[in-house]
């Protein structure tokens, strides 16, 4: 994420997945934290969602743990 606009696409795309409870950015960092419910949204479904719309916008998506 490098702008807020990034940022708004973010928690839009997670928002999305069943199971999201909470999404935390942080621009400067590059950053998303989320909460999820037990058992919902996998981190592998959260990043696959973030990688389509990364590769229609031309921008970079990588989990890092």
């Amino acid at each position: 994420m490098t702008c807020s606009g990034c940022e708004g696409a973010v928690k839009r795309i997670l928002g999305k997945l069943e199971g999201v409870q909470a999404i935390t950015t942080d621009v400067a960092a590059q950053s998303v934290v989320v909460d999820v419910e037990e058992g919902k949204a996998s981190k592998e479904a959260m990043l696959a969602a973030l990688q389509k719309w990364g590769a229609a916008a031309n921008k970079s998506v990588a989990l890092d743990e």
